[in-house]
């Protein structure tokens, strides 16, 4: 499946059915009078949060929707039936803004959430409701009114207890696929991942969400590499795991460069919660791995978590240290 965050789409309420000019006319009745119905109220689109989906894809190549038309009414004072509403689903995540791509209308930050998006029009009114003890046989009624109709935009925030952050080819991916069910693209080469992943961490009846968002290379908020495109479903994570290479030669420059992407894109990420991990250690020695430590700690004042994948104790003890940070 495609990844897809963004999408303008066309909708549109159902019209009203128009009112009905009907009379009675009935064998050996001579005064009938009017009866005809009122139109039915035309169908509303309705935006609806689905967990199951992660991507807006379904849009890329239907851009147009509209509801049904309510039924014109009849006669015997019969109201015509009301368009039936058109549901469009959307990931939980997505944001809704007004055609000029600013103004935030609505956020889905829940499961099974609804919101109105466009309103069904009203039915119109037939000659039954004009009749009056001065015009007893009314030929006015009116007509169906128009549904609401807008352009909007769609966009896609990926929402996750923690997002999992570092240069490329950090091993986030892998670190995904090892203590999730989760099954991103994994290689030996930059820019692995094209789309942000999420996975379920389960540890002691416990569970959080994680999120494998992209590498981010110097001048990633400028548009450099992928950076751009995917910094923003970090602003929706509770906590950043930041990933770290062990076997890289200078630790805390490739921290800081990845910190300083974060800032410049917004200053609010610098200010999530933060969990430092040094990868790959088996790659390296036990006296390296803590020289390698001793030196960015005396600089950078904060907790280091040690992982391998490649050891399944060391994984089950990371799992139960991020459980920690999110409940």
């Amino acid at each position: 499946m495609k990844f897809l965050d963004q999408v303008k789409i066309y909708i549109k309420g159902g019209d009203g059915g128009s009112g009905s000019p009907s009379f009675r006319r009935e064998k050996f009745i001579e005064f009938g009078g009017p009866d005809g119905g009122d139109g039915g109220k035309g169908g509303s689109v309705i935006l609806v949060s689905e967990r199951n989906l992660n991507t807006l894809i379904d849009y890329r190549y239907q851009q147009h929707f509209k509801a049904k038309r309510g039924e014109d009414g009849k006669g015997k004072n019969q109201t015509g039936k009301g368009g039936n509403d058109l549901y469009l689903k959307v990931p939980v995540g997505t944001q809704v803004f007004e055609e000029d791509n600013k103004t935030l209308i609505y956020d889905f930050k829940k499961e099974n959430d609804q919101y109105v998006a466009a309103i069904g029009g009203k039915g119109g009114f037939g000659n039954t409701k004009f009749k009056s003890s001065v015009n007893r046989a009314p030929r006015k009624f009116t007509k169906g009114k128009s549904g609401e109709e807008f352009w909007i935009y769609l966009q896609l925030k990926t929402i996750a207890d923690i997002g999992i952050i570092g240069l490329p080819n950090a091993g986030k991916s892998s670190l995904l696929a090892f203590i999730t069910s989760a099954k991103p693209k994994i290689a030996n080469y930059k820019f692995t991942t094209l789309n942000p992943n999420l996975g379920v961490a389960s540890y002691d009846d416990k569970e959080v969400t994680l999120a494998d968002i992209p590498g981010l290379i110097e001048n990633a908020h400028n548009g450099v590499g992928l950076g751009i495109k995917f910094l923003k479903h970090i602003e929706r994570c509770k906590t950043l795991l930041h990933l770290i290479d062990a076997s890289e030669a200078n630790l805390e420059k490739s921290y800081k460069q990845v910190r300083r992407e974060l800032g410049k894109y917004s200053k609010k990420l610098l200010d999530k919660e933060e969990v430092i991990v040094f990868n790959k250690i088996d790659l390296l020695k036990d006296e390296e791995i803590d020289k390698k430590k001793k030196i960015f700690t005396t600089k950078i004042k904060k907790e280091i978590l040690m992982l391998s994948t490649l050891d399944k104790k060391l994984v089950s003890k990371f799992k139960s240290k991020i459980i920690k940070y999110v409940s």
